[in-house]
């Protein structure tokens, strides 16, 4: 390695990504010093089957570049070492079993950057990487080498390692999650889920949230299946939670839905109002509600405070939804009468 003069890159140290950039620039701008410098821009390995998002560093000097576009035309793939699949001392048993390995490398012509280009890297990289896949003939897409840590990770909770190809960088870019947040959420969607298919159903939405399954809870449910597939996927779980519990769960929903549940104005709410509400507004039984407030009760006082409920909407952010649907509810009609003894009944039944 010492002897190819590479530049080390440590890919999760932002401070190693800072030096990585100014070293290229460096080599790139040395005037003939460094008269090439390869780069491997999508930095990391995958199937070929497409080319993923290039990684900008190559392209921030705004110098000339010339793709260079490598086939392996041969009968079985034995080339391919991607984080699922066969390992490397496999592949390279396999690759010495045929007789013959073939590899094309196919030298396209050097790419001048535009004003455009060089006034954005990612700019750059797309036009580079649109003139590769073109003589490829492959499609492309926006995943990166963040989507296989996050599929790392998918495996490691005992998820589908496809759960975690959320093309993150686009997500990153409309939504401004971080990747140690994306990584928070993959933990509490591992918790939502018990399926193999990695997706959430209707039943597991609902056990997660200690309710019923109900017309309220399937129209919150739906707004989250974005293809409206009857599941939802790790994908939509985050686009869900960032476009409809997140702006619904601001701190005014939840002062006023804690006023809602708190109808005597104690400055509490007691296992008893919260079971009179929630059953004649959701139809919850006693016992979903005893284990709903059990796991507000923080303190084991008996009662749920302010800050308690406002932990419990933190935890889980998929509640603003619930409370938006329930002070509609009290706004058309005021608060939910109790149900008659015969209504219970045949709901318990």
């Amino acid at each position: 390695m010492q002897f190819t003069q590479p530049v080390y890159v440590k890919r999760e140290d932002p401070d190693s990504r800072v030096n990585t950039i100014k070293e290229i620039s460096r080599r790139a701008q040395s005037k003939g010093e460094w008269p090439q410098v390869i780069i491997f821009p999508e930095g990391t390995c995958t199937n070929r089957s497409c080319l993923i998002t290039f990684k900008p560093g190559a392209f921030y000097p705004g110098q000339p570049v010339q793709p260079v576009c490598i086939r392996y035309p041969n009968k079985f793939d034995t080339i391919t070492w991607t984080w699922e699949g066969p390992g490397a001392f496999t592949l390279l048993w396999l690759t010495l079993c045929q007789f013959h390995n073939y590899m094309e490398i196919e030298y396209l012509p050097v790419y001048y950057p535009t004003p455009e280009d060089k006034q954005d890297a990612k700019v750059f990289a797309n036009h580079v990487r649109d003139k590769m896949a073109e003589c490829l003939k492959c499609p492309i897409t926006d995943h990166t080498y963040d989507d296989c840590r996050l599929m790392v990770r998918a495996a490691k909770l005992n998820l589908p390692m496809a759960t975690g190809l959320v093309e993150f960088h686009k997500l990153h870019k409309k939504l401004g999650i971080s990747f140690a947040q994306m990584h928070d959420h993959l933990e509490k969607f591992r918790k939502i889920t018990d399926n193999k298919a990695g997706s959430i159903t209707i039943k597991e939405f609902a056990m997660y949230l200690r309710l019923p399954v109900s017309s309220t809870l399937q129209e919150i449910f739906d707004t989250y299946d974005r293809n409206s597939s009857g599941t939802i996927d790790f994908r939509e779980y985050i686009i869900g939670l960032s476009l409809v519990s997140g702006p619904a769960n601001t701190e005014d929903t939840i002062k006023l839905a804690f006023q809602l549940f708190d109808s005597e104005n104690n400055g509490y709410i007691t296992e008893d109002g919260l079971t009179t509400i929630l059953h004649n507004a959701f139809g919850m039984n006693k016992d979903d509600v005893h284990e709903l407030f059990e796991d507000a009760d923080k303190d084991k006082d008996g009662k749920i405070s302010y800050d308690e409920f406002q932990q419990q909407a933190a935890d889980k952010p998929d509640y603003a939804k619930i409370f938006v649907a329930y002070q509609n509810m009290v706004n058309k009609n005021g608060h939910p009468e109790p149900a008659q003894e015969e209504n219970q009944k045949a709901k318990t039944e």
